[in-house]
């Protein structure tokens, strides 16, 4: 495709953070590549690609990757030009293992999107955990190993690690998970809270949705170019109409997974099938997951399947780390910034050397045990790992934030006598997601500063007093919305700010002046976004039955963001934004209550919205609290 790299980053990301970046030909001095076709149990074969150390006088584990983008490079004279999760198990010496998942360019049978988990009764009872069994099955068996296998991946990858530790190979002693796709129409990826990432979606399908015929060492397609005719996403979408318009438009019918999510407005059995939670349960493995509280895809997924393991696996050795990462961040070298946010230090290198890859040294070669705890989080704000025998953290106190009138936010416990304010969400003009001119999604945009969105009129804002003492936030947030809509349907966005003090210092930039010196990135009054969700109003009661609203009638809508590990610094306030459009983020609701993936220009319509407030039913938010 050619298009600029954001608007394909769900996939560059998920591969590129997975690239070490060590010395030319390091790869081909001290491993040697082969090339075979593992047989399943159903006869399908998939194909992959071994690199095994030169040095043969003792054996080794195996680090394995089942990933649907590409083994490349294809051709056992090509090799990769880094191996491993980071560059420290290259240089250590492991089997690495690399295989291409079912349906996906070079091997063998049917692809499916998120491959639902199965019951396994007989040979033709196959799924990403069957396939999992199955390959490491033949690695131990054909290869000079020591036993053990360790499984890895990030994102799509994530996905096929987390279901290759279900009814897991015994080999199998160590698995890790990052940020995995878990549940596609609940808070992964494409959807959240019923609500279509239409951007990130539509630019992944863009790619990597096209229908494959025969195996290839070619992806997409050559004759699959995608010409969207301008750099600027919000007027793109904007343009194109409703998401079955946009599929007939460029897909016509042949993207088989965007077709799906037409077809699939609701929670019904298409993607509840698609949810590997429920089945992460008596897990044998060791677990190590791994997460973003930037990350722009998946955040749910690493705290979800972490919540799982809680439930359903508690005899698991299990732990979880959560960064101040964008997707796949953690892999990337030299991380210490996102946007105009600086961690104080090197974080994905704190992260490979004292937590991963200790992690499975222990597991796969004996080294000592590093006893990390259960979690192993990043505080933002404050800048420090902490780590906690529970997430969220057993010491966090329920504390309620209220709206109150003249935009106040307040941390008194007394709820605030009722009061409300309107205004006029337009279909036409959507709150944009980002003040930036991007085709697809910015990584940066979940720490962008919000005085963009602010100054519109269809945004209301709600800020504390500048706080007297540092506030420490960890664990969910829920928010509690009381609203009427003159509509019969409306999204409704809630997004948890970080207000600077005007006297903030600055912030040196990347960029260099016409002198060479490092440009001042001025910090003084920024709305950093720390947090963001949507909820698509008709799901406020049940993903599975969409409900209209009443016009006018004030009504409950609850619903919780991902979690947050943050101290609000003193000085600094605490902001809340709500909204009834993010766009093109989120694709636009037409404020009727219609299916739509297929609205129609008719249906897109002004409404008057409405937020209430007082009384112990009013809007507020609850959060969790550290001291």
């Amino acid at each position: 495709m050619h298009l600029k790299p954001s608007f394909f980053a769900a996939s560059t990301l998920a591969l590129l953070a997975q690239v070490p970046a060590p010395a030319p030909n390091y790869v081909q001095d001290h491993y040697t590549k082969r090339e075979v076709l593992i047989p399943m149990r159903d006869g399908v074969k998939l194909f992959t690609s071994i690199y095994t150390p030169k040095d043969t006088s003792k054996t080794y584990p195996v680090m394995l990757q089942r990933t649907p983008y590409s083994v490349a490079p294809y051709g056992p004279e090509r090799f990769k030009r880094g191996l491993g999760p980071s560059k420290l198990f290259m240089q250590e010496g492991f089997i690495f293992v690399y295989q291409d998942v079912r349906g996906r360019m070079m091997s063998e049978g049917t692809f499916l999107e998120v491959t639902p988990q199965r019951v396994h009764k007989g040979a033709r009872d196959v799924d990403e955990s069957t396939d999992a069994f199955d390959t490491v099955d033949w690695l131990v068996k054909h290869l000079p190993t020591n036993g053990k296998v360790g499984l890895w991946g990030i994102s799509y990858p994530g996905f096929y690690a987390a279901a290759g530790m279900i009814d897991a190979h015994p080999a199998l002693v160590a698995v890790s998970p990052q940020a995995p796709v878990t549940d596609i129409f609940v808070g992964d990826d494409d959807h959240h809270n019923g609500a279509l990432f239409l951007s990130q979606a539509f630019g992944f399908q863009t790619f990597f949705g096209w229908p494959r015929p025969a195996p290839t060492q070619v992806w997409p397609p050559k004759d699959r170019i995608f010409d969207p005719g301008t750099a600027d996403g919000y007027r793109f979408f904007l343009r194109n109409g409703s998401p079955e318009d946009l599929g007939k438009k460029f897909f016509k019918g042949q993207v088989k997974s965007w077709s799906d999510v037409i077809a699939h407005p609701n929670l019904d059995e298409y993607w509840k099938s698609r949810n590997l939670r429920p089945h992460l349960k008596d897990i044998r493995t060791a677990v190590l997951t791994v997460g973003g509280f930037f990350d722009d895809e998946d955040p749910f997924g690493p705290l979800q399947v972490s919540l799982a393991l809680d439930r359903n696996s508690p005899r698991t050795e299990r732990h979880l780390v959560m960064g101040p990462w964008f997707h796949g961040g953690w892999a990337a070298p030299g991380y210490h910034r996102l946007g105009n946010v600086d961690f104080g230090s090197d974080v994905s290198k704190h992260f490979q050397e004292t937590i991963e890859f200790p992690f499975f040294m222990h597991h796969l070669k004996g080294a000592p045990d590093p006893h990390l705890p259960k979690a192993m989080v990043f505080e933002t704000g404050a800048n420090r790992w902490e780590s906690y025998d529970a997430w969220p953290p057993k010491e966090t106190k329920a504390m309620t934030l209220f709206f109150r009138e003249g935009g106040a936010l307040s941390l008194d416990s007394a709820a605030p006598s009722h009061g409300s304010e309107s205004w006029i969400s337009d279909p036409a003009r959507p709150v944009p997601y980002t003040q930036d001119i991007e085709l697809g999604v910015s990584k940066e945009y979940v720490v962008e500063d919000q005085r963009f969105a602010s100054r519109r009129p269809d945004v209301v804002v709600f800020q504390t007093d500048p706080l007297i003492e540092d506030l420490r936030l960890a664990g969910p947030i829920t928010a509690h919305l009381k609203v009427s809509t003159s509509g019969t349907d409306s999204d409704w966005i809630v997004k948890v700010i970080d207000v600077y003090p005007d006297n903030a210092p600055d912030l040196e930039s990347q960029e260099k002046n016409e002198k060479g010196e490092p440009e001042k990135i001025k910090l003084g009054g920024a709305q950093q976004l720390l947090r963001a969700e949507v909820m698509r109003g008709k799901f406020r009661n049940s993903l599975e039955r969409p409900e209209p609203f009443e016009p006018g009638q004030p009504t409950h809508v609850s619903f919780s963001l991902n979690d947050v590990c943050h101290t609000f610094k003193a000085g600094h306030r605490l902001m809340v934004q709500v909204q009834c459009s993010w766009f093109p983020l989120v694709d636009r609701n037409p404020q009727a209550f219609v299916d739509i993936g297929r609205a129609k220009p008719s249906d897109y319509r002004k409404a008057t919205q409405k937020l209430y407030w007082g009384g112990k039913d009013g809007s507020r938010l609850e959060v969790g609290v550290l001291k």
